[in-house]
């Protein structure tokens, strides 16, 4: 019934606002083409008129049915070369390309929004087009497990992250065989905008961006394909150049939220460790949502001297984390070079913080800005990626004991509280529960041996596990693993030891 998923799929596209009545014959015709269908017949389009009209969310409902069976029919008349995950990835992508606008039309609207109504009208537009689209997988996204722990630092967002497939056998060996291309350079670059992707390279014909000028730079705005959080989105510059900290940084965060304040945004660290993304192209991550490092207080308040009329204090955080805030953004931006000139060449052997060792720089730092009210806001977030023989991955990483659930880099999302945790915990927990439940050896696989120490620790704080409050009890016991994460990657413990040495970074800041 190919015909049928035709009608259905340009259907979609009508009750979402992806195609334009105007525009329905055309669509449904480069479906026909796509698909190598020569036409429809009337009785088809009888039946289907008797049908009960789509809703939005019936619409949501019915996409990835209509697309796994577009699929099918692919693979069984030689469309699709292969009935496997990045395969059909690279297919069903095009398939919905022939829904989407081109991006003149939808940066014409997004213009139009942002002007005549408002920066969030236009964001919201944005980012129903880029989920109706299926750019953003939302069906994958929901499978993605999340709850919040409550810890000593205010609640804490927690994901197992199983949206994104894993890649099949056939098509990696068909990626290592492929030529290697430096189109587009990564997968951040601009030129990824309708580009019908490979096996090595994920197709994005239903794939938008915006153009936005952030400190007088050329920039560009897009979701992110697997969101972690509500909107959370990518900026990125037009260019293709590594990622820097530096003061001009500071100027295009506050710009960015200047233009979208309902949004926070935030840049990696620029080093290798301590910087969780791809570090070869500049860019931010962003969104309208409230992270827990936002909600945390201040825990003591500083003075910077001469910039006493600016707000600043250090965040009670398990990270070393200095906010600074004010109405004034040439105020933030000359303060926020000034502490990370200070904390670039700073050294304080007694608290192991080390600028530089055999020529290699260790000091950056994580910056994220945000608006309250009529007041900019910038969280200055102090890391440092020396490593020893102890701590080969990092000593402000997380430490060996706490691998068996995070052993990833600490990057931006998690800095402000939100762990992505690997998703084969989704398996192990389970068979970490089932152990538990039935009294097994917790060392009798090495899945279980993984993760006994651990179950060791926290079984005792109950008195009554069942299999009604199992999940929960391992939910909240992973939570507070990512807090302990959290203290690992702070270059200032939250220790009479810890603040005093923090204090003495302030003072040289101060002595600058």
């Amino acid at each position: 019934m190919i015909q049928e998923r035709i009608l259905e799929l340009t259907e979609y596209g009508l009750v979402t606002g992806l195609v334009e009545p105007d525009d329905q014959v055309y669509t449904m015709n480069r479906l026909l083409e796509l698909l190598e269908v020569d036409d429809i017949e009337d009785e088809v389009f009888e039946a289907y008129e008797k049908r009960p009209p789509m809703t939005q969310e019936s619409a949501e409902n019915a996409l990835e049915g209509i697309l796994e069976e577009m699929m099918e029919y692919a693979y069984e008349k030689g469309i699709m070369k292969e009935n496997s995950i990045v395969y059909k990835d690279l297919f069903d992508t095009k398939i919905m390309g022939c829904l989407v606008a081109r991006p003149s039309e939808i940066r014409a609207k997004f213009r139009e929004l942002y002007e005549g109504t408002s920066a969030q009208a236009a964001t919201d537009y944005f980012y129903k087009l880029s989920c109706d689209s299926n750019y953003i997988r939302r069906q994958r996204i929901k499978k993605d497990q999340k709850w919040m722990t409550d810890t000593e630092f205010g609640k804490l967002d927690i994901t197992i992250n199983l949206s994104k497939p894993e890649k099949d056998p056939k098509a990696i060996a068909a990626a290592r065989n492929a030529k290697q291309s430096a189109y587009p350079k990564c997968q951040l670059c601009k030129e990824n905008e309708g580009y019908a992707g490979r096996v090595n390279h994920p197709a994005r014909q239903n794939h938008r961006i915006i153009p936005v000028t952030i400190n007088n730079s050329d920039w560009f705005f897009q979701y992110s394909p697997y969101v972690y959080y509500n909107e959370h989105c990518i900026v990125f510059n037009s260019l293709h150049t590594p990622m820097k900290i530096e003061r001009a940084t500071f100027g295009k965060l506050l710009d960015f939220v200047t233009q979208f304040p309902h949004y926070f945004v935030g840049s990696n660290a620029d080093l290798p460790i301590v910087g969780g993304s791809i570090l070869s192209h500049d860019h931010f991550q962003g969104g309208h949502y409230t992270f827990a490092m936002a909600r945390a207080e201040i825990e003591k308040e500083l003075t910077f001297r001469g910039f006493e009329d600016v707000k600043a204090g250090i965040v009670k955080w398990p990270m070393s984390v200095i906010r600074i805030s004010g109405p004034d953004k040439e105020r933030l931006i000359d303060l926020a070079d000034k502490i990370l000139a200070a904390w670039r060449g700073y050294t304080d052997e007694a608290a192991f913080i080390f600028a530089e060792t055999d020529g290699e720089p260790h000091n950056t730092i994580t910056p994220i800005a945000r608006r309250r009210g009529e007041d900019y806001e910038l969280d200055l977030v102090l890391r440092n990626n020396i490593t020893t023989e102890e701590h080969p991955l990092g000593v402000y990483h997380p430490h060996a004991p706490l691998h068996h659930i995070k052993k990833e880099n600490i990057g931006l999302i998690e800095v402000m509280g939100l762990a992505v945790l690997p998703a084969r915990l989704k398996d192990e927990m389970a068979e970490l529960e089932d152990a538990i439940l039935n009294k097994k050896d917790l060392r009798s696989t090495d899945t279980l041996a993984s993760h006994a120490q651990w179950a060791e620790s926290f079984l005792p704080k109950y008195d009554n596990i069942t299999k009604d409050n199992i999940t929960d009890i391992i939910h909240n016991e992973i939570g507070l693993v990512f807090n302990e994460v959290l203290k690992d990657a702070g270059v200032y413990k939250c220790t009479e030891e810890g603040r005093a040495a923090f204090g003495r970074f302030v003072d040289a800041v101060n002595q600058k």
